[in-house]
């Protein structure tokens, strides 16, 4: 348990050093106050783990730990959007329209109201 945990890890710390790069190059460009350095790290997460997911359906091409590292950790760390992207995908491909609709929503609504909540907690105090 305790290697697993260091592989999640280790893979979490790089992610989350790869997305404040990327975020910060590509901000580091952009004309506009538009957060194209997030929207560029979330597309890239979903396709990482888009094409981590296509490869492990194809057999067994990593060893357990290394998928922990590259998906859990790294993808977790790089972006937790890309997760929720693939169990989105998973329910459609499962034709399970009620889920998807049900789990997009109440995943965008619910953080909505909880970032703003949490907003009005610290004005508040």
């Amino acid at each position: 348990m305790v290697k697993t945990l260091f592989f999640i890890g280790a893979g979490s710390f790089a992610g989350g050093v790869a997305r404040y790069l990327l975020s910060r190059l590509v901000q580091s460009h952009a004309a506009s106050g538009f957060p194209w350095g997030t929207l560029a790290v979330n597309v890239a997460g979903c396709l990482v783990v888009g094409v981590l997911y296509a490869l492990f359906e194809r057999g067994n091409l990593m060893n357990g730990d290394l998928r922990l590292f590259l998906t859990v950790g790294f993808c977790g760390g790089f972006t937790t959007f890309s997760t929720f992207i693939h169990e989105n995908y998973a329910l459609l491909g499962e034709q399970n329209f009620l889920h998807f609709a049900g789990y997009a929503l109440l995943s965008f609504a619910l953080g909505l109201l909880a970032a703003h909540l949490g907003h009005l907690i610290i004005k508040a105090i």
